[in-house]
């Protein structure tokens, strides 16, 4: 069971909580950065960040499929921005906010940055998803 907490005293957030908490004993998954790679590990969208943030949602979505996940089911995220500039970020943050990741909503941080691990990069994204237990099949 995923709990999804916006504090009252705080300013109300658009498109995401303030917290999520999961019950002891949910399986958690913990992805590594998803990057604007195809599988052929090309570089999608240079100079771009929307369609790389674009490309970034396509291989979470991927990464939380091979663990049993999908992103209703991610309860925080980390996303870098190699920029500076308020609009480039926000930009990147529709694409999140169109995704599927904000039907949570839920945790996340934006964070503009100087750089990232490939050349070209400009967004990553880190999250954390419950992994759903698999449906109970009635017996005979």
């Amino acid at each position: 069971m995923i709990q999804r907490v916006t504090v009252p005293g705080l300013f109300p957030p658009p498109t995401y909580s303030h917290a999520s908490v999961v019950e002891a004993g949910t399986k958690l998954a913990f992805l590594a950065g998803s990057v604007p790679l195809d599988a052929e590990g090309k570089l999608v969208g240079e100079g771009d960040p929307v369609r790389q943030a674009e490309q970034v949602i396509a291989n979470l979505t991927e990464q939380l499929r091979a663990v049993g996940s999908d992103l209703a089911h991610v309860v925080s995220t980390d996303v870098y921005v190699v920029s500076g500039e308020t609009a480039v970020l926000s930009a990147v943050w529709d694409v999140v906010e169109g995704s599927g990741l904000s039907v949570g909503p839920h945790a996340s941080t934006l964070i503009g940055v100087a750089c990232l691990g490939y050349t070209g990069q400009l967004v990553e994204i880190t999250a954390t998803a419950v992994v759903p237990a698999a449906p109970q099949q009635e017996r005979p």
